[in-house]
């Protein structure tokens, strides 16, 4: 059309419709002229004003007598410097639509700049290269919108602080390029449509007028309406741009190689240049247009490639995370909301999974806050048979509802420990747990905590409800737990950690002792049923029949009480505890299908059968029953009477037991703190009272005023600043009641002293605790706290900081680790006659001479990956060649920890939460759910400044470290294999062996020699005369041979022992008659405040 339109003008025509050179020269002048010398202007007065600035500091004195001696307030300049700031303010708000009447204005301008932009599309419509009369109506209605325009451009100008750099803003250059020109065509009486075109990047400003009219509310919304504005307006003003360019030709040519290009021509062109399609109908003639084109074609691939698939990736998951769950009458589901990430979510899939390995019958909903990244939408892809995404927060309640919370199993929350604010990580998943609680209180709520300070909130909600089976994993508590256990007790750490964790890498051992080792990984905590076979039976002749006839390692039990009917959990009952029906055991076993045997177990049926693995179900009416459906484990949601009796019969108690009480039952109570056995008003840990923080401040000019042996070295990082760590988790498996005060060890900080003013009110009732300022990265200070006679020395993790690599969070730690194993410690062993002072031998009890050895130190890490540098350190040559620390040898001799496996606890909880319960029970000195909801109610854990009272608890099993050679196990004959030891222990002694703790070369009776840990041996598994055992000691039970009183299971036990023993049995009697004589409310309150109680 263009084409035929032009053969038919004449060159007489063409001369009068054709914008001349002059013409559109003054068009591009007036925009050119106004920009630069706008811009000389603005840097010419910067320099002026920097000239004066400088000239007035050198007079200043002046310069102030001058600027106050005016007396007319119209002519001070201070004056009328405050009505500037006054109107530069009013406009600085009225410009960031804040206030109604701006955003009116910002609107407007957005929309008279799209009013602009169509008289622009509708001009194109004509050759470009032609004037337009003044007969033109747009003209006019073109104009006034430039006029507004220019209002608007004062407005910015005058609220700019920065001058020269609004002149140089995009907006800026749109309004200079358009404005101008408008107001020369209004007086030439014609228009050229020149760069007009520029009002298209106007269209950037979309999302802000959408977000104002609350048109876009979510995050995805606004970033699908940012990325449209980018695509349109860059394809609009590259159209114009070619569209000017094709029409007008090259200046030095005049234009004779331009050519009639439509608007429409060009955005056709530019679509073919962004898609790299190119048909080639439509090209670029001039030398201008093919340039544009070639930079063009670059960043168009960038822009089309990365912008266009996320426009749709947007559209297209909008609708797709939004749908809600749509949960199926009898079809199992959880929901897990919180920290979801592709790590969160791959760590909790794992360890979901494996529990319920090939048979998954419950579906995982995951209620994120944000849409999935690219590598998690991979991950739930590889599991879409089991879960679903819903885009929402737990917060709200609408979206609680698309996900039928309601209608879940549980609701799990998952917490991200490698924040840099554990505060404000723990306050966000509490405030989740109140959204659900409020919307359902009946809903299960497992959650994650990363302080233990913070768990008193969730006990503090009314709806929270421990027997209905809500539960708390407490990182800190949990992971400090470990690491005291690891104090107390060398490899304890690493044996109970073996425990829970999960190995399916394949390793090629290259040594004896690795293959021990994984052998000893494939055991796991499990929990089942007993047989009715077992009832009336004590737990000493029930384990170790189930040991000798079903290889099933049974720990622990949770026995009814006569009180009440609460159950409570107790490790190694002694013999007076018999088992009653349905009662739930704990075992050491390699798969749950094995521990079938003591449920299936029938003394008629299986009597004679000599293989545990063909015990299996029999139909004998009296010896077998029905079998229970669904996992091991019952969640009892009703009856809180229980817990309200115990909590008012507690109170009681704690006004009628006092110190003078207990002397009158035999339990001796000295009037001084020093030799006393004073206990907190729990009874569980023992206390003092409080102590001073610069009471227990060492000095390193006073070392000889502490000679500390055998005691326990802490090395805490930390500031005024950093997040607590929570050293009281520490500290209370330490100072345990069921260890005796001669037992105690002192335990001596190693940090930075402002931190510990922020830790120590938790700490101050705690005996034997003290300080020293500094820090372990300094030798002068380890020497300083002796830490070369200490039995354990541990290296606390941190507290978390905002790195830019995970790597580094563990800096200080190697460090700190490098420190201290380059020191060496030489001095004589312990000659065989002389008795151990300690039921937990060190390594530095080996026979031979003089030799040098390493401290013994127990290590945390944050990140598993860096076990390579302790490996490194400790000149491990024969560690297991595997990415994970838990196959490291540092981690099988017990000097290294990492509490990532936790994140395996949350599965754990919800499939068995009794296996929790154990674990808490184990690592944190006793302390349980039940108890803390009764403690929350006193100031730091019932702390009291007046006198303790005792309940019941302390006389429960203890773990320990014995020798085979030194202590009452070696009065056991035979002992050759672990089976013989496990039995005669048990009945000689009431002791439990659980594990070995062996030398990995017990060739070489060097003081470097490395001890590992092999959990649950089997039965024909030989023992060596070096070994040293794991064992659950009974509290009365003395375990060295100079004191030692055989305990035979059909024996009365001495009056002493037997008062001790009153507060077990106060726990799980089998009827009142075979206990001593204890008042009804001491029994009620030693059952409550002894371990978790979970009603009938």
């Amino acid at each position: 059309m263009f084409h035929s339109h032009l053969n038919n003008l004449n060159e007489e025509d063409l001369e009068d419709t054709y914008c001349s050179i002059e013409i559109q020269a003054a068009f591009i002048l007036s925009s050119c002229v106004t920009f630069f010398g706008g811009l000389i202007i603005l840097v010419f007065f910067r320099i002026i004003l920097k000239i004066a600035k400088k000239w007035q500091s050198i007079k200043h004195s002046g310069a102030v007598l001058k600027l106050f001696s005016s007396g007319r307030s119209g002519l001070n300049p201070l004056r009328r410097f405050y009505f500037y700031r006054v109107f530069h303010d009013r406009i600085e708000l009225l410009l960031s639509a804040q206030t109604f009447v701006g955003q009116v204005l910002v609107i407007l301008v957005f929309v008279l700049s799209i009013g602009s932009l169509i008289i622009y599309f509708i001009n194109s419509t004509d050759l470009t290269g032609m004037c337009s009369t003044s007969e033109d109506r747009t003209l006019t209605v073109d104009l006034s919108f430039n006029a507004f325009f220019s209002f608007y451009f004062g407005l910015r100008f005058w609220a700019a602080d920065d001058k020269i750099k609004f002149w140089l803003e995009m907006n800026s250059i749109v309004d200079i390029f358009t404005v101008p020109p408008t107001f020369i065509s209004y007086y030439l009486k014609s228009n050229w449509l020149g760069f007009r075109f520029l009002r298209a990047l106007r269209l950037l400003e979309l999302p802000k007028i959408l977000q104002i009219l609350h048109v876009i509310k979510s995050s995805n919304s606004v970033k699908l309406s940012k990325l449209m504005s980018i695509v349109l307006s860059t394809w609009f003003t590259a159209a114009g741009f070619l569209h000017l360019v094709e029409n007008s030709g090259d200046p030095w040519l005049k234009g004779r190689n331009s050519q009639s290009m439509s608007y429409f021509e060009s955005i056709y062109l530019v679509t073919a240049t962004m898609s790299t399609v190119g048909f080639g109908d439509v090209v670029a003639k001039t030398s201008l247009g093919r340039t544009f084109i070639v930079f063009f074609t670059l960043g168009s691939l960038i822009l089309f490639a990365n912008y266009i698939p996320e426009m749709v990736e947007l559209f297209t998951n909008r609708r797709k995370y939004t749908k809600p769950y749509e949960a199926i009458k009898g079809k199992k589901f959880i929901v897990v909301c919180g920290n979801i990430t592709i790590d969160s979510v791959t760590a909790f899939l794992r360890n979901f999974l494996r529990h319920r390995s090939g048979e998954i019958n419950t579906e995982i909903v995951f209620l994120g806050e944000e849409p999935p990244s690219l590598e998690l939408e991979t991950l739930l892809k590889c599991n879409l048979s089991f879960t679903t995404f819903v885009c929402g927060s737990a917060l709200k309640f609408e979206d609680l509802k698309r996900v039928s919370v309601e209608s879940a199993e549980a609701c799990l929350i998952l917490a991200n420990s490698l924040c840099s604010d554990l505060h404000a990580e723990d306050i966000s998943n509490i405030m989740r747990v109140l959204s659900i609680k409020n919307y359902n209180s009946q809903t299960r709520v497992i959650i994650q905590i990363l302080q233990s300070h913070n768990k008193a909130f969730l006990s503090k909600i009314p709806t929270w409800n421990c027997s209905a089976g809500d539960n708390i994993i407490c990182f800190a508590e949990l992971k400090l737990g470990f690491i005291a256990q690891g104090c107390l007790v060398p490899g304890l750490c690493t044996f109970l950690t073996t425990l829970f964790i999960e190995q399916n890498q394949k390793v090629f051992p290259k040594h004896s002792w690795q293959k021990y080792f994984l052998n000893s990984l494939k055991n796991k905590i499990l929990t089942q049923r007993l047989s009715d076979a077992f009832t009336g039976m004590t737990f000493p002749e029930v384990c170790r029949l189930c040991f000798v006839k079903l290889h099933l390692m049974l720990i622990a039990i949770q026995h009814k009480s006569g009180f009440h009917n609460c159950r409570s959990l107790i490790l190694n009952p002694p013999a007076q505890v018999k088992l009653d029906k349905d009662t739930l055991g704990f075992f050491i076993a390699e798969s749950s299908q094995a521990v079938k045997r003591a449920f299936f177990y029938c003394s008629h049926c299986h009597k004679d059968v000599h293989n545990p693995e063909l015990i299996e179900k029999c139909d004998c009416k009296t010896g077998s029953r029905e079998e229970l459906t669904g996992p091991a484990m019952v969640v009892v949601k009703s009856s809180t009477s229980c817990l309200s009796e115990c909590q008012d019969s507690a109170r009681e108690q704690e006004s009628s037991l006092s110190i003078a009480s207990l002397k009158n039952r035999g339990i001796m109570v000295s009037d001084t703190p020093e030799d006393s056995d004073q206990l907190d008003s729990s009874g569980m840990f023992h206390w003092c009272r409080s102590t001073p923080l610069d009471k227990v401040v060492l000095k390193r000019t006073d070392k000889s005023k502490h000679e500390f042996r055998d005691h326990i070295v802490a090395c805490v990082f930390g500031d005024a600043h950093s997040a607590l760590v929570g050293l009281r988790n520490f500290v209370m498996p330490l100072r345990a009641s069921n260890y005796t005060r001669q037992e105690l060890k002192d335990i001596v900080f190693i940090g930075p002293l402002e931190y510990f003013h922020r830790e120590w009110r938790f700490l101050r009732n705690f005996p034997q605790i003290y300080i020293m300022p500094g820090s372990a990265l300094y030798t002068g200070d380890l020497h300083a706290v002796n830490i070369e006679q200490c039995s354990m020395c541990a290296v606390l993790a941190a507290p978390s900081k905002p790195l830019s690599s995970q790597i580094l969070v563990d800096t200080e730690n190697i460090m700190a680790t490098l420190n201290i194993q380059s020191l060496r410690v030489s001095g004589p062993t312990q000659r065989p006659s002389e008795p151990e002072a300690k039921a937990v031998p060190t390594f530095s009890k080996h026979e031979g001479k003089r030799r040098y050895q390493q401290i013994p130190i127990l290590t945390e890490l944050k990140n598993p990956s860096n076990i390579h540098f302790i490996e490194q350190i400790g000149g491990l040559d024969g560690a297991l060649k595997g990415a994970s620390l838990h196959l490291s040898t540092s981690f099988s001799t017990g000097t290294v920890f990492s509490g990532n496996f936790l994140d395996s606890l949350l599965a754990t909880a919800f499939y068995n939460y009794h296996v929790l319960e154990l674990l808490q029970m184990l690592v944190t000195g006793g302390i349980s759910s039940q108890m803390e909801q009764y403690l929350v109610k006193e100031k730091h854990y019932g702390f009291h400044e007046g006198c303790a009272t005792i309940l019941s608890g302390r006389a429960r099993c203890k773990l320990g470290l014995l020798s085979l050679d030194k202590t009452i196990l070696s009065d056991i004959k035979p002992r050759k294999t672990f089976g013989q030891l496990f039995c005669g222990s048990l009945d000689n002694y009431g002791i439990l062996c659980v594990g070995l703790y062996r030398v990995m070369d017990d060739g070489e009776h060097s003081l470097e020699n490395k001890r590992f840990v092999i959990t649950r041996p089997s039965n024909e598994f030989h023992l060596l005369p070096s070994d040293l055992v794991f064992c659950a000691i009974p509290f009365s039970t003395t375990c060295y041979k100079t004191e030692a009183i055989p305990y035979k299971l059909e024996n009365v036990p001495s009056a002493q022992t037997l008062d001790d023993i009153t507060n077990v049995m106060a726990m799980a009697p089998e009827s009142p008659e075979q206990l001593p004589k204890v008042s009804t409310v001491a029994e009620k309150t030693s059952q409550h405040l002894s371990s978790r109680v979970y009603p009938s």
